[in-house]
């Protein structure tokens, strides 16, 4: 991959990369060169393009030889984890038996870098790690980029968990949104308050429940909210994810 060099100049910055950065440059110069017509039917050899960094055409070498063992296993690292993601898949035939791949869908469909950063921030929203409520909706919507939608499905089900836990409470059937997390948890009488807790713990805890559904659901509800930054929207589900949790929690003790 002899346009590598050109892209990351520094050996240094080149080796503190993760395996996921510096494989959105390798799968963005393979499609760089599948536009060029560089490819042959689009396949390449992920090792055969870790040697050409190492073979001399007419110049200098651009990379230190004392630093190859470094750089190659850099690369190896990247080329991995990109298979691993399904991103890079075999070749038909022979071919891929070959060693030889080719992008998949979903790697051809990433627009720029930037799609692919988005792409690599959202794997690591643990699926197994969700609550059952949320771990197929919620985590399927994340995945497409619907960060909004995520986030409103994510609270919302916050929302369901604490009216199902209350619903045979008198009082609480016309009440949602912050006026039912208030009066759920409220810090003197809520039926899920945690009456071993410090008063200033119950208070907080209804506070952190009001607060979430004030904060990020009900502005789902009224208006276009164009959630864009993935961090912060897996930030979100994992505080309602914890909030979900609380809520089992608290009906377990209150069943018992």
């Amino acid at each position: 991959m002899q346009e590598l060099p050109t892209a990351i100049p520094d050996v240094d910055g080149l080796l503190l990369l993760q395996p996921e950065e510096l494989g959105a440059k390798l799968l963005f110069l393979v499609r760089q060169r599948g536009a060029n017509g560089i490819l042959n039917m689009n396949m390449f050899h992920p090792q055969s393009m870790i040697s050409e960094l190492w073979t001399n055409h007419g110049g200098a070498l651009k990379y230190p030889r004392e630093r190859e063992d470094q750089i190659n296993m850099a690369l190896i690292e990247a080329w991995a984890w990109i298979e691993a993601q399904g991103l890079i898949v075999p070749a038909l035939g022979m071919n891929g038996q070959n060693g030889f791949r080719v992008l998949s869908r979903r790697a051809r469909a990433f627009e720029n870098e930037q799609d692919f950063a988005a792409y690599a921030i959202a794997r690591q929203l643990p699926r197994d790690a969700l609550h059952a409520s949320i771990r197929e909706n919620v985590w399927l919507a994340y995945m497409r980029g619907d960060y909004d939608v995520a986030v409103f499905l994510a609270t919302k089900a916050v929302e369901v968990a604490v009216k199902l836990a209350v619903r045979e409470e008198p009082g609480f059937e016309k009440l949602m949104g912050t006026d039912l997390m208030r009066r759920a948890f409220h810090p003197e009488n809520g039926p899920l308050a945690d009456m071993t807790a410090h008063h200033a713990e119950r208070q907080a805890r209804s506070e952190l429940f009001s607060g979430t559904i004030g904060s990020y659901k009900n502005p789902q509800s009224h208006r276009d909210v164009n959630l864009e930054d993935p961090v912060e929207a897996m930030e979100v589900i994992m505080l309602a994810n914890h909030l979900l949790r609380v809520v089992a929690v608290r009906l377990a003790a209150i069943v018992s």
